[in-house]
């Protein structure tokens, strides 16, 4: 059964793309796009690279050998993935080299988290255009699941970032899959060649089976049609992915992609504002999934809810209660933001920058958010809340929000501001969160935007 391919993804050069014109066009439109000449500056590209073109795999062997990273091996299915393995660099690398071995599999090096094990050599820099990432910037200060003493699948670098670098020789592939929480990600050719294919998020269910339980794993080989009975409906897009491009893979966009050479690449999976509803969407389904996986056990369970919360952050990557927090955490950095920008911008032309304006416009989005969480039936663990003055006064979060500072400013090519101190905070933020003080349902949290959105409409014109 052969795919119809539709189309190709669009083209654009990346120095002539602004990044409020990519957020219009890409971001809050949920489309792909393959972006060239952002990559020419990158020591990838130099250190990463032979001279014929092809990956430096005795750079990897000597300075990066000792890593124990995840290999796929592209030959062998196990479950709904290909089977994975667990070695050294050096050992992927010798078997990557070694023709016996190539000819019996075909390995591929998948979700390294390189950055997270090697902070001091600045292999890149994440561009502008991808750089308003909540995901990351929040994992860099916190882990996504407080409750560490209970969940411990994976250990501190698997669980610490979501940028990664992928290696595979000609041949080697991905199996169609939609990415991680429904983010979306970008991927980066530092050398080699890719193929893409993408099927738009309106067709997603025709890749399903009829209880939208198992997806389709290659499209490429005979799929079945009583199994799946939607998928000879399917239209596809593709592209080819040159050396130095960047593709932007939107939300909820079921891929699969093949190394057409031998290829290194760069991903990040990331979040923010434009895509918050489709992670939202996901966390819910999958909730509402594991509850009713283990149903049958809720009368004699003593706290099932808990053993629900628990299982979702085992199969999801965070419950309910982590992306309460992860929003709580956000929105008060956003709040502290636009406090501090609001001290040293007076005027109503500084007041409707675009960083300040992209600041409220993450604060709307959680809001909405929110009220879906509140509808939904979402937080139910007393223990989970913020206390705005135990936050404001902590090391961590204040380098969060410095960061998140910094990025901002970068990405809207502003000054970076100083963020008042947490005295002063304290005093023009301590009348939004109630008496007591904390956030501790998601009711507290609209209330608490609602306030500080009703100071600020009066000078930001929302």
């Amino acid at each position: 059964m052969g795919i119809q391919i539709i189309g190709q993804i669009e083209r654009i050069n990346g120095k002539e793309l602004s990044y409020g014109d990519f957020a219009e066009r890409y971001l809050a439109k949920n489309q792909p796009v393959v972006i060239s000449d952002l990559t020419e500056d990158w020591r990838a590209r130099e250190d990463w690279v032979s001279e014929n073109g092809n990956p430096n795999l005795h750079l990897f062997a000597t300075h990066f050998g000792k890593s124990r990273v995840q290999v796929a091996d592209c030959h062998t299915r196990e479950f709904t993935d290909q089977k994975r393995l667990e070695m050294s660099v050096t050992e992927f690398v010798e078997q990557w080299t070694n023709k016996d071995s190539i000819e019996e599999s075909v390995l591929y090096l998948k979700d390294w988290h390189f950055v997270k094990e090697y902070p001091d050599y600045t292999a890149y820099q994440t561009p502008p255009l991808f750089s308003d990432d909540w995901l990351n910037v929040y994992l860099d200060n916190y882990q996504m699941h407080e409750d560490r003493d209970s969940f411990q699948k994976y250990d501190q670098i698997s669980c610490s970032d979501y940028r990664f670098v992928y290696m595979g020789g000609k041949g080697s592939w991905t199996p169609l899959h939609a990415d991680v929480f429904r983010s979306y990600s970008w991927s980066a050719n530092v050398c080699g060649k890719k193929r893409w294919i993408f099927l738009p998020p309106p067709q997603s269910h025709l890749v399903y089976d009829r209880y939208m339980k198992n997806c389709v794993y290659d499209i490429f080989e005979e799929v079945n049609e009583t199994k799946f009975p939607g998928f000879k409906k399917t239209t596809w897009l593709e592209c080819i992915q040159e050396p130095g491009e960047i593709i932007f893979v939107p939300s909820g966009w079921h891929h699969q992609v093949y190394n057409l050479e031998d290829t290194i690449s760069i991903n990040h999976n990331w979040l923010n504002a434009y895509n918050l509803s489709w992670v939202w969407d996901l966390l819910w389904k999958d909730y509402k999934d594991t509850e009713e996986s283990i149903e049958d056990i809720r009368d004699i369970c003593d706290d099932f809810e808990a053993i629900c919360q628990r299982n979702l952050a085992a199969n999801t990557g965070m419950n309910l209660n982590d992306f309460f927090l992860f929003m709580s955490r956000f929105s008060l950095g956003n709040m502290v933001l636009l406090q501090s920008y609001s001290d040293k911008h007076k005027n109503l032309n500084s007041c409707s920058s675009a960083l300040a304006q992209n600041l409220l416009l993450n604060l709307s989005t959680i809001r909405k958010i929110m009220m879906m969480m509140i509808s939904a039936g979402g937080v139910t663990a007393e223990e989970v809340y913020l206390d705005l003055r135990e936050t404001l006064e902590d090391p961590q979060f204040l380098r969060f929000v410095r960061d998140m500072g910094r990025t901002y400013a970068m990405i809207h090519m502003e000054e970076e501001d100083q963020f008042l101190s947490s005295k002063e905070l304290l005093q023009k933020l301590s009348g939004l969160a109630g008496p007591n003080m904390q956030i501790c349902s998601p009711k507290d949290l609209v209330e608490m935007i609602n306030h500080h959105n009703t100071f600020f409409s009066q000078i930001y014109f929302i």
